[in-house]
Parts: structure tokens; sequence; C-alpha cells
């Protein structure tokens, strides 16, 4: 059997590649709006367009997930993703790379839900916590790999290059899952309930265990990138330059040291709870100090505990590995929702009260995440 500290990192790879769908045309922006003419508004939307599968599609991919199993679907996900990436290379006509923009996000979606869901199943209780906390920042660890990596592939061989290597990166993270992940001892088929796809939401999100992370992970979501994209207007343009690098690094250290240490001791959804607590407190702090950068590292350092354990509080909950690709689908869904909401509203917010706006918006989401994680979060304990 291979070392779940192996598998763990094999799938961590793929979650860098998943990561990369967004990252290698977000941080790459300016190239491409040299090439399509400059139209930034439809650009943006290309960019986000995997969000939106996201929202629409995040739990259904759960349902997929269960229906043809976790590695099954990665590897599938992620020799799609491979596929895609190598027909962009082409730099196709803009309505053109929107849709396979459409079929990236697909591909996505699949490997966000059922890479933690291989996570849960395939690791002991005792490195469950850290693995999941460890997949809880692959998004910004692709995103820093990303602007390290990018600016010289561009300068080498233009957008193009960049859409190259995320192509054969997508496609090595396939031939190592395809080579390390165990297949199952049996083939488990999940019953898909009755009903519509519609009265499966309802159901799912009327379940403690699949609601309680995945609103939890919408009121994180709301914040973290919201933030990030703020800093000029929140810290003024010379210190969100440097912030907007090291305040991702900053959660993902504590994630990674003060998260799996309390992670490895108690459980997940007290973390999640106080955590949101420390955001509270710690946007309080932000709005005395007027934002000041300081300040602002504070918040990221506080949010890396709803982050490291908003993961591992979905296996805790969700005994059940049919419950659990549900959840991560929500978990995707929720997140998906948060990312794109979360920037309009708090620039909408900070135009009508620049200074008190902004802790407004901070405290009503981790105030609104608190009460919901401790309120759903007790009933899906109880339920076990």
């Amino acid at each position: 059997m291979t070392h779940p500290l192996v598998i763990t990192g094999v799938i961590y790879l793929a979650g860098l590649g998943a990561a990369g769908q967004f990252s290698k045309l977000a941080v790459s922006f300016v190239a491409l709006t040299e090439l399509y003419h400059g139209r930034e508004a439809t650009l943006g939307l290309t960019v986000s367009l995997i969000s939106l599968v996201g929202v629409v599609l995040g739990l259904v991919a759960g349902m997929v997930v269960n229906r043809i199993g976790a590695r099954r679907a990665l590897i599938w996900a992620l020799a799609f993703g491979a596929a895609i990436s190598a027909w962009q290379v082409s730099l196709p006509a803009l309505p053109t790379l929107m849709a396979s923009r459409i079929l990236e996000g697909l591909s996505h979606l699949l490997i966000v839900v059922a890479a933690p869901t291989l996570i849960s199943e395939m690791t002991p209780d005792r490195l469950r916590p850290a693995a999941l906390t460890l997949w809880s920042t692959f998004f910004g660890v692709a995103f820093a790999l990303t602007a390290l990596i990018a600016p010289g592939l561009i300068t080498f061989g233009g957008l193009s290059a960049l859409l190259a290597a995320h192509g054969v990166w997508m496609a090595l993270a396939c031939g190592l899952c395809v080579a390390v992940l165990p297949k199952p001892e049996t083939q488990q088929d999940f019953a898909q309930p009755p009903g519509s796809v519609f009265a499966r939401h309802l159901r799912a999100y009327a379940t403690p265990g699949i609601a309680a992370p995945a609103l939890a992970w919408l009121c994180y979501t709301l914040t973290f990138v919201s933030v990030l994209t703020v800093l000029p207007l929140l810290t003024g343009p010379t210190d969100a330059v440097w912030l907007a690098s090291l305040a991702p690094l900053v959660s993902i250290s504590v994630a990674l040291t003060a998260g799996i240490f309390l992670l490895n001791r108690i459980r997940a959804l007290p973390i999640v709870i106080w955590g949101f607590f420390a955001c509270l407190v710690a946007s309080t702090l932000a709005l005395a100090a007027d934002f000041s950068p300081l300040s602002i590292l504070i918040l990221f350092a506080a949010m890396a505990f709803v982050q490291g354990s908003g993961f591992a509080v979905v296996p805790q909950l969700n005994p059940d590995p049919n419950a659990r690709a549900l959840a991560n689908g929500a978990l995707a869904q929720m997140g998906n929702v948060g990312n794109l909401a979360g920037t309009p509203l708090l620039i909408a917010i900070y135009q009508g009260a620049p200074t008190f706006g902004p802790f407004v918006f901070l405290a009503v989401a981790y105030a609104g995440g608190l009460c919901l994680t401790w309120i759903i979060g007790r009933r899906a304990m109880a339920a076990l």
C-alpha cells in the first residue's frame, strides 16, 4: 500500500493544477487583454466563468463523484483539464476561449470535490486533519507559484507557453494519480435519491452535516479574495503591492502550524467557531487601526483557522462517504458564491462608507459564520 503522505502529496499536486485553471489567466490578465484587444469586461468574465460553473453545479459535482467514484472522477477530470489546456494553447477566438473555460470549469469542479473526498478516505484519523489543512492551502500556493513562473514563460513563448505548461502539469498529475492512488477494493454503488436536482439541493442543505461546512466556507470566502482585491482602497496602493503577496502567505503559515497543532488535539468544529470569533476581533482591530498593514496581516492570520479547519470538519460531521462527497460539493458551491459575490459587495459598501463600511461587511460575514456554524454544527454533532 502506498503511504498516505504520498497519496496526499499526489492529490495536492492535482489541486495545484485545479487552482492553476484560475491563476493561469488571472495572473496573465495583461497579456490576455493584449491578445484579445483590451476587452477587459468580457475577459474578466472569461477568468470568472469557472466560478459561475461552480455556483450552478457545485452540488451536482458531489452527486457525480458519488456515482462514478472519487478516484475515477479525479483522474478523468485531470485528463479532461489537460486536453482543454492543450486546446487553449492555439489561442482560439474569444467565444471559443470562453466555451473552453466553461468546460474547464467542469474539470475544476470535479477535482475540488473528488480530491478532499479521497484524502478523507485514504488517510488515517491521526493524519487526516493535517492532510486536509494542507489541502486547504492549494489555492493560495498555486497563485503564488503562477505569479513566480508566469512572467518568464510569457517572455519566452507568450501566453501559449503558460497554457502549455499548465497542460503538462495536469497531464503529469493525472499520470501520478493513475500510478499512486489505489483502486477501491469494491465498487460502491451509491443510489441517487429520487426527485429533481433542485429537490436534492434542498435535501442536502437541510442536512446539518452538509450545510454547516458549506455555510461556514461561504462566510470565509466572502472576505478572503475580496479583501485582497480591495487592498489598494483599504491601505493605499504602495502597501497593497507587498501585502497582496504576504497576507496569503501569513494565512497559509498559520494554518500549517498553529492550525494543525490545534486540529491534532481538538475537533475541527470548535476551531471553525473560534476562528470566526478571532476574525471578528481582528476586523474590529482593523477598524480601530484604520486598516493598517499590520492589522490586515492579523486579520489574515485569524482567517487561517477557518481555512485550515474548514475542510477537516467535513469528514468529522459526515462519516458516510456519500455524504462527504455531497458536503465537499456543497462547500465548493458556496465557496464559488462567496468568491463571486464578495468583491463587488465590498467595493459597493466601501463606496458608501470608506472606513466603517468594510468593517460592517467583515463583521456581518464573520458573525454570521460564527452563529451558523455554532447552531447548525451542534445539530450535526447531535445527529452523529
